[in-house]
């Protein structure tokens, strides 16, 4: 048996040995005196007893007032606390971050950095002149080309700004019988404009030699107010109701024709692939056309849709096919309706719809983002940035002072431009930089006349040029197509 004295040393060993495993923590009947503040402990201690006294000796209307006094001391500096031994240690505050810092190496980018809040200006980043413009919402007089230059159609002339550097020129001015120009788009290569006329023709410009190279004529029966190019041919849509596909690189320029409408064709669209073509109608109408289903003029000039979309009820002009889902396209609605209407065209159904409580006078979609933007007439007369497929409102970009009527994008996608009844042409800066991949396939043309190696030019301004034309296959077109060549002496093959 051990003595007396190697009990207490064996107890002391395993009394230290506990304590040191509990770091401070204290036993569950002893108190831990570091967890305690005396101070408190002390006073608690006290007022027991003098609490009893005063309950003994009677109550006092000045006691009341003390009593009621101490209670707010009580509450307010000991915040309730009743307790006078404290047997556990108050736990560690939490960290301000799931994972605490040491779990990442300083020197690494393990930690992922929050994403900037995007700021979007609300005040037009460029406010240019418009004067004469024509406040119809059934034209289309502004667009933007792949060259960084914007066209502008002012009654019956065309101007072109450059966005690069602010430079502006005069493009043409047509004579009274031919115009207000109704409509104007650049062709893919961002070099060559057609111009639709409110006598029914179309004429197509070489900006770079600023001289006209053909117009097409017998196409409709009135005013041309929509265009829409898909590679080298040109869709026009006219008040008579008729959609025609033009091959801009042969004589014979139209080669197919869609049928459908029997009001005015105020908007065209083709998809990104190329294959379907969506228009919209004063009848309040939507068709989607498949390239292949257009009639022949060789065969018949009439031609099924693919689908027709009737739910709208007043003029559809904005139309916008998605870019990040093929299949999907955007549609707006004039002042009696005033939907945003969204359609699956490979099934034929409406995916979703919002009312603006607004007309509807363009639709883009963003190249950079998952957003759509809007442009609106009465009662509005603004632009809205949609977050889609949510609709909800990012932002509304206020300016114009009358209606909205036509709106286009920078090639690289982070601005519009819009154009109002105000007599203003004004940008909107929606993004910072643009994320838009390059430009595809190398070898891939966008070039509408692609198919010729050049234009050969001949001036007619002598007998014995004349003399040599004869008997070539130059001179025969021109005999048989003299309106479709000659410009100021100038003949364009």
């Amino acid at each position: 048996m051990m003595d007396a004295r190697a009990q207490y040393r064996h107890l002391g060993r395993f009394s230290s040995k506990f304590s040191s495993s509990r770091q401070g923590g204290g036993d569950r009947f002893i108190p831990n005196r570091s967890a305690m503040n005396l101070d408190i402990a002390h006073y608690l201690l006290m007022a027991a007893p003098r609490k009893e006294k005063e309950n003994n000796s009677g109550i006092s209307s000045s006691g009341k007032g003390k009593g009621a006094y101490r209670e707010i001391l009580d509450r307010v500096l000991l915040q309730n606390r009743t307790r006078i031994l404290e047997f556990n240690s108050k736990p560690s505050a939490p960290s301000e971050e799931i994972f605490p810092e040491i779990f990442f190496d300083s020197s690494s980018n393990h930690k992922r950095p929050l994403k900037n809040k995007r700021y979007i200006p609300q005040s037009a980043e460029k406010v240019l002149g418009a004067p004469n413009i024509e406040s119809d919402f059934y034209l289309n007089l502004l667009d933007w080309g792949k060259r960084n230059i914007i066209a502008v159609a002012l009654r019956n002339s065309v101007y072109l700004w450059d966005a690069s550097n602010g430079s502006t020129s005069k493009l043409v001015t047509f004579s009274d019988h031919v115009s207000p120009v109704s409509s104007v788009s650049w062709a893919p290569d961002g070099k060559h404009i057609a111009l639709g006329l409110s006598n029914s023709y179309v004429q197509l410009w070489d900006v770079t030699l600023n001289r006209p190279l053909r117009t097409l004529e017998g196409i409709h029966q009135s005013r041309v107010g929509s265009l829409a190019w898909n590679g080298g041919i040109l869709t026009t849509g006219g008040m008579d109701g008729n959609i025609v596909n033009n091959d801009v690189r042969i004589r014979s320029h139209i080669v197919q024709k869609y049928t459908g409408h029997h009001m005015e064709v105020c908007g065209l669209k083709w998809s990104g692939s190329a294959n379907k073509l969506a228009s919209g109608g004063n009848d309040n109408l939507v068709h989607v056309w498949d390239c292949s289903m257009a009639a022949s003029t060789t065969t018949s000039n009439r031609s099924p849709w693919l689908h027709r979309f009737e739910e709208h009820t007043g003029a559809v002009k904005a139309l916008a096919w998605c870019p990040f889902q093929r299949n999907l396209l955007a549609s707006g609605g004039g002042e009696s309706d005033g939907c945003i209407r969204f359609w699956n065209t490979d099934t034929g159904n409406r995916l979703s719809s919002v009312d603006t409580n607004s007309q509807v006078s363009g639709l883009i979609w963003s190249k950079n983002e998952r957003e759509l933007l809007s442009s609106h007439g009465l009662p509005d007369n603004n632009l809205v940035l949609w977050r889609y497929p949510s609709m909800e409102k990012i932002v509304e970009l206020n300016g114009h002072f009358s209606r909205v009527l036509f709106t286009t994008q920078s090639p690289d996608g982070c601005r519009v431009a819009s154009a109002a009844g105000d007599e203003t042409l004004r940008l909107w800066k929606l993004y910072e930089t643009s994320t838009v991949g390059k430009a595809a396939s190398k070898g891939a043309s966008t070039i509408p006349f692609a198919s010729f190696s050049a234009f050969t030019t001949i001036r007619l301004n002598s007998a014995a040029m004349l003399r040599r034309l004869p008997g070539t296959a130059i001179y025969r077109s021109i005999l048989q197509y003299p309106e479709a060549y000659a410009y100021d002496g100038m003949v364009v093959v």
